[in-house]
């Protein structure tokens, strides 16, 4: 009896195959699997029953987006002409700006290696440019009493 049961679904599931209606609904969707009910073959061979399909969402891909390159945020110079040497480098760095270069005023060619005896005369770029924060930024200044 087992054995006639496990070739009449066969049969069957053969035969709607052959025809091309392997959900005898057609209720099949392009991009779904369907999925044959169960055949009392397979109930009765103790096979557990399929589960039912899930439908995927369709995805909604967004093309990448191409970021714009950012001209750099300009920064103002700050003025720190008259300011001891040592504290126009502090006001410089907070402004963003941290290429910074020290000369002799004088023109000796003196190297500043105590910043705290030294005050600015001159500057360049001018107090109040907008300049990029990369920019070299040259501090002039000379001993205090010179």
């Amino acid at each position: 009896m087992r054995c006639s049961i496990i070739t009449a679904g066969l049969l069957a599931a053969a035969v709607l195959t052959a025809c091309g209606t392997a959900d005898p609904a057609g209720s099949a969707k392009p991009g779904e699997s369907a999925t044959a009910a169960p055949t009392t073959a397979s109930r009765a061979a103790g096979t557990p029953e399929p589960t039912a399909p899930t439908a995927t969402p369709p995805t909604t891909a967004k093309p990448p987006t191409t970021a714009k390159p950012r001209a750099p945020k300009l920064i103002r110079v700050p003025r720190v002409v008259g300011h001891n040497h040592q504290t126009a480098q502090n006001e410089m760095q907070a402004a963003g700006l941290h290429m910074l270069r020290e000369k002799d005023a004088t023109g000796r060619g003196r190297l500043l290696l105590w910043d705290r005896n030294w005050v600015v005369v001159r500057q360049s770029p001018s107090p109040g440019e907008r300049v990029a924060p990369d920019t070299t930024i040259t501090l002039y200044s000379k001993k205090i009493g010179e």
